[in-house]
């Protein structure tokens, strides 16, 4: 179970929001705290498609994903895009399109939940046509990006480039994406989270043991051929 969400900096210098190249998509794994990506750049497609590209291949081992997303309609939009397949049921006319089978999503609806005309939207839709073999075992209770929501005051505190009262903006998006990939490392597999104990890449079975920040600077990148 991954939650998506999305936040804001300037780059360079404080422009409109949809000019800025400081829009940052962050991916988390749900029960480890695991954080997949946080890629930065403009808030257009090939932001998400990147973004999405990288769920693809946590569907491929697994079969099975379920997303969840704080109001975003371009997460479920581009997920579907990439890993949807016909649904065909032996009827005539042309087979519907659904989600692979096992994959999941659920979007929030920000704002009022009521049309002008209508009844009242729910809280949570999927977004995009599921799989008819796709068990919807998911509770409302258990859609929500809350260890998100908890984790952007922990990304301002610690990362300048994120602070609202200062100036301290990142010159380039690949200053402020340098700056983002040591974040990455810390919180994965040097600091061990408070809520499960245990360093986040243990708890996802990738490593027996978490680093130290003196292992981290021995190793050695492997020299490109």
């Amino acid at each position: 179970m991954i939650a998506g969400d999305e936040r804001y900096t300037s780059v360079n210098k404080k422009v409109a929001p949809d000019e800025s190249q400081g829009w940052t998509v962050v991916l988390m794994d749900r029960a480890t705290r695991f954080i997949w990506d946080m890629p930065c750049g403009r808030k257009d497609r090939k932001l998400f498609k990147n973004a999405r590209r990288l769920l693809c291949h946590v569907i491929e081992p697994t079969g099975a994903l379920t997303l969840l997303t704080d109001g975003e309609r371009r997460y479920g939009s581009l997920l579907f895009a990439l890993c949807s397949e016909a649904g065909r049921t032996g009827k005539r006319g042309r087979p519907k399109q659904t989600l692979r089978q096992g994959v999941k999503g659920r979007l929030k609806n920000k704002g009022s939940q009521r049309h002008k005309r209508g009844p009242k939207r729910p809280k949570y839709q999927a977004p995009y046509p599921e799989h008819p073999q796709t068990v919807p075992s998911l509770e409302t209770k258990e859609m929500h990006a809350n260890h998100l929501e908890a984790f952007n005051p922990s990304l301002r505190r610690r990362c300048a480039a994120y602070r609202r009262r200062t100036n301290m903006y990142a010159k380039t998006t690949g200053r402020l994406q340098e700056r983002l990939d040591v974040y990455w490392i810390v919180p994965n597999f040097v600091r061990v989270h408070l809520t499960i104990r245990r360093v986040p890449a243990v708890a996802l079975g990738i490593l027996a043991h978490g680093f130290s920040l003196h292992e981290l600077f021995l190793i050695q990148k492997a020299a490109s051929m």
